[in-house]
């Protein structure tokens, strides 16, 4: 019993218990090979972020550390990312002093907010708050995301100073100081030289590590040559980052509490679905709610140790597992490498470029876009293509944190508007098939003499009660002969509230006037018991209900013969 608990709060303890030798070897690899990507990756979200660059190499060692322990997936590699950047940026800058003395603070105290929300959401098993961001919401939103992301790279990208709120602003305002100064050739040389490196190497060889042969390219360049002019990320800070939230009053946690909501939504969705694509791929489960503590408490080390929001990498992760990850060590080993180069060669990113950090955001936020994906999204639904080009301009124009609370509020219209307005038809029989099936499908069926057989494909609410109520009177009225039992085939039912009870009661005796019952037919024990305690007992007896639609028809047929 013992055992099994460590397994499930401390899953990286119990994978060091059994670790085999022959792992060693090709964790080590992976682990290097992800250090090269983590250090100019992490640094270039920060600054993305709004943040110094240094933050980014902060939010990724301790949280790595934290949930090669108790992250329940063996290879998944977390860090800062460019989907959450934006929202980042847009919580964070509005209540940055004007020196920027408190930026890291506020991004620290968001994290350890996002965090917060996330550990207590994996105990309470909250994981199922992600289905609040359906597949075409999704979309459109990273697709947006990496619009944002790229927009504000460009000008970097050519030595451009761009002061603009607003992506349309931003983007306005980068094409006039574009036009009128012009770029600056040393920082765009090194910014689209950079740029093309990586290309050509995911090009010609994915294995090839074109971001580092960038990074470390142009930092040689600039070291060698004195490119005067060309701004570069600057040397770190020395020693520890210390937990400081200095210069961040309550005032401040407050308004980051409606960010943290969403960043945390955002970032445990993404997670979740890597963390279940790679577990698969190899065969093996992963627990959502174990992995949204864990991906929780390395958000709160994170803030503590001057770092900010993270979630998983589906690149990193795609490069640690192309390398041969086999456990959580190649996170540890890719984790100890970064901070040995914060602490042994802190001097080395004085000579790092602006421009070339620009250039991995910028790759990064590309690997977003999916315009095959809107394509196949327009041709298979237009109503979900317009979502998803609903949460686009949501996030495009509005802004990524008022984007959020769009796409999350379209979910919920999309779930109402689907049980609103839901598939309803008459059912008839055919000569071909046994049982009863869909006029609209089988135009040729034949219907039974007195009898409505209708089905209605969504719980019953206030909402839709009426509707329900009117579509039962309308397919009576098509019946030329008068009908005198109407039966609802009452499985696809999966709800019912007092509203609709009452709705039910009046169409039941509006029906009876008429000379017309109405019965219930393969209806779910707990729905029926709700209508009877929400006091329609008395008017549905035993003698409405029947336990499939054959046995409805027939006990109909037998009462007709008898009078």
């Amino acid at each position: 019993m013992a055992r099994r608990a460590w397994e499930v709060w401390l899953p990286g303890i119990a994978v060091a218990r059994t670790y085999r030798r022959a792992w060693l070897r090709a964790d080590v690899t992976a682990g290097s090979v992800l250090a090269a990507l983590l250090i100019p990756a992490g640094m270039g979200y920060a600054q993305a972020a709004g943040l110094p660059a240094y933050a980014g190499l902060y939010a990724t060692v301790v949280p790595m550390l934290i949930y090669a322990v108790i992250g329940p997936s063996r290879v998944l590699v977390l860090g800062p990312d460019s989907s959450l950047a934006p929202l980042i940026a847009a919580a964070v800058l509005p209540f940055v002093v004007s020196d920027g003395a408190n930026a890291v603070a506020l991004a620290g105290v968001l994290a350890v907010l996002v965090g917060g929300m996330l550990f207590v959401g994996g105990f309470l098993r909250l994981g199922f708050v992600t289905a609040l961001l359906s597949k075409p919401l999704r979309l459109g939103f990273l697709n947006a995301i990496a619009l944002i992301v790229v927009a504000g790279q460009i000008p970097r990208l050519f030595g451009l100073e761009v002061a603009a709120d607003g992506l349309v602003r931003e983007i306005t305002t980068a094409v006039h100081v574009l036009v009128t100064t012009g770029p600056d050739l040393s920082t765009t040389m090194l910014g689209v030289g950079s740029l093309a490196v990586i290309l050509v190497f995911r090009v010609v060889d994915r294995h090839v590590p074109g971001v580092l042969i960038a990074v470390a390219g142009t930092m040689a360049i600039a070291y060698v040559v004195d490119l005067d002019g060309v701004s570069v990320v600057g040397a770190l800070p020395s020693g520890l980052p210390m937990p400081s939230f200095t210069g961040v009053s309550w005032a401040d946690v407050l308004h980051l509490t409606a960010p943290a909501a969403g960043i945390a939504l955002i970032a445990f969705a993404d997670t979740g679905v890597w963390s279940r694509t790679f577990a698969g791929r190899r065969g093996e489960e992963v627990d959502g709610s174990a992995e949204m503590r864990a991906l929780g408490a390395a958000n709160i080390v994170s803030g503590v140790a001057g770092g900010f929001p993270i979630s998983a990498s589906g690149s990193r992760t795609a490069a640690a597992e192309q390398n041969g990850a086999r456990t959580q060590l190649a996170g540890v080993v890719g984790a100890f490498l970064v901070a040995a180069f914060v602490f042994l060669a802190p001097g080395a990113t004085a000579y790092l470029p602006e421009a070339t950090l620009a250039a991995v955001v910028i790759i990064a936020a590309g690997a977003l876009v999916d315009i095959r994906g809107m394509v196949r999204m327009w041709r298979m639904s237009t109503v979900e293509f317009g979502l998803a080009t609903a949460a686009f301009l949501g996030v495009a124009l509005a802004g990524v944190l008022q984007g959020v609370a769009i796409a999350i509020g379209l979910s919920f219209l999309a779930v109402v508007a689907h049980a609103w307005q839901p598939y309803r038809t008459e059912l008839v029989r055919t000569d071909e098939l046994p049982g009863f099936h869909d006029v609209r499908r089988h135009p040729d069926g034949h219907r039974i003499p007195n009898v409505v057989i209708l089905r209605f494909d969504a719980p019953l609410f206030f909402a839709n009660g009426t509707i329900f109520c009117d579509f039962v009177r309308s397919e009576i009225t098509k019946r030329s002969s008068p009908v005198r039992w109407v039966v609802l085939a009452a499985e696809p039912i999966t709800n019912v509230d007092t509203t609709v009870v009452d709705d039910l009661v009046a169409l039941h005796r509006h029906l009876h006037e008429q000379g017309t019952d109405l019965v219930f037919a393969e209806m779910k024990g707990p729905i029926k018991d709700r209508l009877i305690r929400y006091g329609a007992g008395n008017e549905f007896t035993p003698a409405h209900f029947y336990p499939t639609l054959h046995a409805a028809i027939d006990a109909t047929q037998a009462q007709d013969r008898n009078e």
